[in-house]
């Protein structure tokens, strides 16, 4: 077992002997993180002192591979740390680690920017899946033997977010305000146990404030709490671009700005040779980063990349998975299935798929996949007839934008009248200017791009088209077709838009939200990440407009919508979705679909998931894309009916539970 590095003598004596040999420049290049594509953060190395880079993989959920050329980009896709903590084992956190740490090293990285421990406390926050929920107990218990999976290889833990981090609207100004009670009775413990008991190297400075002070500046968190209170001896970094200030964050505790010079560098040297910031200050921000990299092995054991233990974690992975998923409801004892069942219906847009994952810093592409309809398929065997429909249309993150759902594909139909969705024309700036950049037929008017849309953040529908990430910003697009309803009455249309957008029916606009018209400046559509705004997001306006539709008559449609808020950028990206609400009893084709696949089976199985991810909460607590609808349907046409929810956080079961004998939350 390797010594504790955080009171090793021979650590500190080499660490000291590092220190005396650097440059002010060589202290400020450590402490300074550097943009480089193939690694979520890094830190370029000082060669002259044998001092390696730092070479970071996102998480918490796997060990994400940046670079397309090592492994294909792909790693083991862990449980989401939600379903970790639903096994309520530290055994498999342990296991959970060893799988972070042993990929992260093998695929060339030797920090890992895991594991998370913000308190749910918001119950539509986007990022919930990413840590162990809302008790500080259960938290505590499971971070430390994580912590120590992931450090057994020479790979630094990082904890994060300090501190409050529970939601993503308004993520880079929200001001948390927190009483002293509840930051140590809530928020702290995990924090504790991943210092004290973990050994933990890093920590993660949030983007929000706590009580009017940034997270990165805040002394009374950084140095009063962790280091003074706690006795962290590792090494503090930033979020993305969430350094707010040079002498400031420097003075209060923050070790490291992560990605780029935009606060430190020269200015960092600058705010020491000025008197600013005090030359032993700097000194104790050397220290505390040299101190895990030489006490966990990082200096002696460079990070090679190699084949990971693919079969292995995947194993890991199910047997994870398999404890995680809890039994919340199961009346007449209808589960497990007996040998009496000879055909089962599997339901839902991504039962066919693997891509209940959230979307953000926490997204992995898989190296092993298995569906839950071929999970299905195999474990019922040869002799039980297994049928799928997807009951709804795919889900992507315009599933996180507010307002009414968005109009089926099947009621949509492109100019030339073949298949279903509208024709699109998307153009890269924001007049319809030129030719178009791309053209297709859309399944739906539902787009939210700029950070979701970034390869690999993007937690999209497999069964949806990919969108050019050079449409992430200002851009423009048009949306054109018929659109046939199947109930005569009056119909609410919807537009639920961040920019201008129009709707007309007929070639008469009979719905229009207006925009502020800035185009601003070019976009960099290169960064990775992009730059966060400095202001925030004010959200989507939603209008809506009554319309009389006949059954079965096809009515000429087209949306025309420009991403000109002052608001959006590379990160905040287009916004908008086409919805409505029909009248009562309109159902639409694929739920009925669904619903007579299901009567036609001995029981149903309807996977039902959410989208979430990083840098939007959810709209509400309902399933999104009408799934809820899609149950009562699948319930009322067969009483044996089993939900699966694959979910992150929170969902609202009042709409169907009562119809629903088996329900599992996976």
């Amino acid at each position: 077992m390797r010594k504790d590095w955080r009171a090793a003598p021979e650590v500190e004596r080499r660490v000291e002997d590092l220190l005396a040999q650097m440059t002010l420049e060589e202290k400020v290049d450590l402490v300074t993180g550097d943009q480089d594509f193939t690694y979520a953060f890094y830190n370029a190395p000082i060669e002259r002192l044998g001092i390696p880079a730092l070479t970071m993989a996102d998480g918490p959920a796997g060990a994400r591979v940046n670079d397309p050329s090592v492994n294909g980009g792909r790693n083991t896709a862990l449980p989401a740390p939600i379903a970790l903590a639903a096994t309520w084992d530290p055994a498999l956190a342990r296991r959970y680690g060893d799988v972070l740490g042993s990929e992260a090293f093998g695929t060339g990285h030797n920090v890992m920017l895991a594991p998370a421990v913000d308190i749910a406390r918001a119950p539509r926050g986007g990022r919930t899946f990413e840590s162990f929920g809302e008790d500080p107990l259960l938290q505590a218990r499971m971070v430390a033997p994580e912590i120590h999976g992931i450090q057994a290889p020479p790979v630094q833990a990082t904890i994060k977010h300090v501190v409050a981090n529970n939601q993503e609207h308004r993520r880079f100004t929200i001001d948390v305000q927190v009483d002293e009670r509840t930051l140590h009775e809530t928020y702290l413990p995990p924090f504790e146990a991943a210092i004290r008991e973990g050994g933990v190297a890093a920590a993660m400075a949030s983007f929000n404030r706590v009580n009017g002070t940034y997270a990165s500046e805040h002394a009374g968190l950084l140095t009063g709490v962790l280091r003074d209170e706690l006795g962290f001896r590792g090494w503090v970094m930033s979020d993305y671009d969430a350094t707010w200030s040079t002498a400031g964050a420097a003075n209060a505790g923050l070790d490291q700005e992560q990605p780029a010079a935009r606060f430190w560098g020269p200015r960092l040297a600058g705010a020491v040779t000025g008197g600013e910031v005090h030359p032993a200050t700097l000194d104790e921000m050397v220290r505390r980063m040299l101190r895990p990299m030489i006490g966990l092995g990082l200096v002696e054991r460079p990070v090679e990349i190699g084949p990971v233990r693919a079969e292995a974690h995947a194993q890991t992975a199910r047997e994870i998975a398999e404890q995680g998923i809890v039994l919340l409801k199961n009346t007449d004892d209808l589960l497990p299935l007996g040998p009496e069942v000879r055909s089962i219906a599997v339901i839902g847009p991504e039962a066919d798929n693997v891509s209940a994952a959230g979307g953000g810093s926490g997204f992995v592409r898989a190296l092993h996949e298995v569906s839950p309809l071929d999970g299905i398929r195999r474990r019922a065997g040869a002799g039980v007839r297994v049928v799928h429909a997807p009951g709804t249309d795919p889900l992507s993150a315009a599933s996180l934008l507010p307002g009414p759902p968005a109009i089926p594909s099947a009621y949509l139909s492109p100019p030339a009248g073949e298949g279903t969705g509208l024709r699109a024309e998307y153009w890269s700036n924001p007049r319809f200017e030129g030719e178009p950049l791309l053209t297709r037929t859309d399944p739906q008017v539902a787009v939210n791009l700029g950070f979701f849309n970034i390869p690999v953040f993007n937690a999209i529908s497999p069964s949806l088209p990919a969108t050019p990430t050079e449409l992430n910003g200002r851009i423009s697009v048009r949306w054109s077709g018929t659109l046939a309803a199947d109930a005569t009455g009056t119909h609410r249309l919807s537009l639920t838009s961040l920019g201008s957008a129009s709707l007309s029916l007929d070639g008469v606009s009979i719905l229009r939200i207006p925009g502020d018209g800035l185009d601003g400046p070019p976009v960099d559509h290169d960064a990775f990440p992009p730059v966060p705004p400095l202001v925030p997001a004010e959200g989507p306006r939603i209008e809506t407009v009554e319309v009389e539709l006949v059954a079965g008559v096809s009515r000429a449609i087209e949306v025309e919508y420009a991403a000109d808020s002052s608001e959006q950028n590379d990160q905040i990206g287009a916004q908008l979705r086409l919805g409505w609400d029909p009248p009562s009893g309109s159902v639409p084709p694929l739920v009925r679909d669904a619903a007579a696949l299901a009567a036609d089976c001995d029981v149903a199985v309807v996977v039902a998931p959410t989208y979430e991810s990083e840098m939007m909460d959810r709209p509400g607590l309902d399933l999104p894309n009408q799934q809820d609808l899609l149950i009562r349907q699948v319930a009322a046409a067969n009483p044996r009916t089993v939900v699966v929810l694959m979910s992150g956080g929170p969902v609202a079961t009042a709409p169907w539970d009562a119809s629903v004998p088996a329900l599992l939350e996976a």
